[in-house]
């Protein structure tokens, strides 16, 4: 009983954390070209969304997606 409380306990745990990693923008320009930029950081995934569609801020014709 004891192991199956500890697991529900450590399950509940690793439910409750975010899930940051390095996040990767593919960005396409006007002319069909590509490039994939890194955050360089540990990004959650709401943030990392934030994070790709602002590196389009200053740029006409270029589209980014978070990876």
């Amino acid at each position: 009983m004891k192991k199956i409380t500890l697991l529900a306990a450590v399950i509940l745990v690793a439910s409750f954390a975010s899930c940051k990693k390095v996040r990767n923008c593919k960005c396409t320009y006007s002319d069909g070209s590509t490039i994939t930029v890194s955050s360089g950081v540990k990004l959650s995934k709401k943030d990392g969304k934030t994070w790709c569609e602002g590196s389009t801020s200053g740029y006409s014709g270029m589209s980014c997606q978070l990876q």
